[in-house]
């Protein structure tokens, strides 16, 4: 017998068959849930440790149609992220709706849409997302539209730090200079060929029914490497070894000639003058500077305005200071690895009521309604100047 072979004392022996056969059907209860417990936990192991856009699709294919959302006013590397899940979604036969809240305003994010021929959707209030399944993109928690926190998403797939998960899946690292830099690694791991389409402005853009479901097209592609370029300074400012990686995955089914024309767009005439502004009112206290250019038409510009004043010689770290229709954006660049530039802003609109900032080291924003900023509520209210001084402490680590 096993158990005498084992080397168990008799009596322990006697004892187990007693029970055995006195309880048959018990034990066969017992051997049961053994094997059920044991299947269960080997099919867990095995979907774990799947490929990450395995596990993706396997969600994507679980509805007829999903919503794409990206962050309000969407950036490249937003949109090149909602053009892959689309891609990834149509190879399981679901279809995808790519939305966002308030607008497209940069020069390369409006050429990024018209270069390559998009169609995304502009939505106002949650009661327009005609999906229950949404996936976020570039962002792990929904807003900028009404009801946006009713908004229960799927599927998360970032590169911020934040809280903001997704039912079925999340997939966020925050190492990643870039969020298209995790979708290419998804195409990456799907070994999907490259496939060169034509989306040139007289087309329409491309027929993607013609474009086999296991193919990377050239205009996602394109849109990705973009993304990366856009949200990594063409990767020199915030980067790891794996933006490398997917830049150079990607370069060989990339368009060079759209990549140009979305890279080197016109400049609208009032982003040149703040940036102008930016450098005449800046207040440089080496080795950072603070410059409000006071009130635009175009908010977009002073995180341009931003860029720009980083480049200044002896300026390691900026924040530049606007407002449009009551709100006060601030924006900030940091080559300085003291100068934590995200927190520095969210150390900054902490204590201020409604007031929001954040970002990475390298990238930072934040908003200010003029009114809380001027001591609306429970706030005492803080000057202009007072704001910039504010900013000065932070990047020199006093806040």
């Amino acid at each position: 017998m096993v158990l005498v072979a084992m080397g168990l004392p008799g009596s322990i022996v006697g004892a187990v068959l007693g029970f055995t056969t006195s309880e048959p059907l018990l034990v066969a209860g017992i051997v049961v849930g053994a094997l059920v417990l044991g299947g269960g936990a080997a099919w867990l192991y095995r979907y774990l440790t799947r490929p990450a856009v395995k596990r993706l699709q396997s969600v994507l294919a679980g509805y007829d149609e999903v919503a794409v959302l990206m962050h309000p006013n969407p950036d490249p590397d937003a949109m090149s992220c909602a053009l892959a899940v689309d891609r990834l979604a149509r190879a399981v036969d679901t279809s995808a709706s790519l939305l966002y809240a308030g607008e497209i305003r940069r020069p390369e994010n409006r050429a990024f849409e018209t270069v390559l021929n998009l169609n995304f959707e502009c939505i106002e209030a949650r009661d327009e997302i005609d999906s229950d399944a949404v996936v976020l993109v570039d962002h792990n928690e929904p807003r900028g539209f009404a009801g946006a926190g009713d908004v229960d998403p799927v599927a998360v797939v970032d590169h911020h730090p934040g809280n903001g998960t997704g039912k079925q899946f999340t997939d966020i690292r925050d190492e990643s200079g870039a969020c298209a830099t995790i979708f290419a690694d998804y195409f990456s791991d799907l070994g999907w060929e490259f496939h060169e389409v034509d989306v040139g402005p007289t087309n329409g853009g491309p027929n993607m029914d013609d474009i086999p479901n296991d193919c990377v097209p050239s205009h996602v592609a394109t849109g990705l490497v973009y993304g990366i370029q856009s949200d990594t300074r063409s990767l020199t400012n915030g980067c790891a070894p794996e933006d490398f990686s997917a830049a150079a995955y990607l370069y060989d089914g990339m368009d060079g000639d759209l990549l140009n024309r979305i890279a080197n767009p016109q400049i609208d005439a009032e982003v040149l003058e703040i940036k102008a502004r930016a450098i005449t009112k800046r207040d440089v206290r080496a080795p950072y500077a603070v410059s409000d250019v006071g009130s635009v038409s175009n908010s977009d510009a002073i995180p341009q305005a931003a860029d720009e004043l980083e480049t200044l010689e002896g300026v390691s770290a900026v924040v530049v200071v606007g407002d449009k229709d009551g709100t006060i954006r601030l924006a900030g660049r940091s080559r300085d690895d003291r100068v934590h530039i995200g927190r520095a802003i969210e150390a900054v609109t902490d204590d201020i009521p409604m007031a929001e900032g954040g970002g990475h080291a390298r990238m930072g924003g934040g908003k200010i309604p003029v009114e809380y900023l001027n001591g609306l509520g429970p706030s005492d209210g803080v000057s202009r100047d007072e704001l910039a001084e504010r900013l000065f402490e932070a990047m020199g680590g006093e806040r």
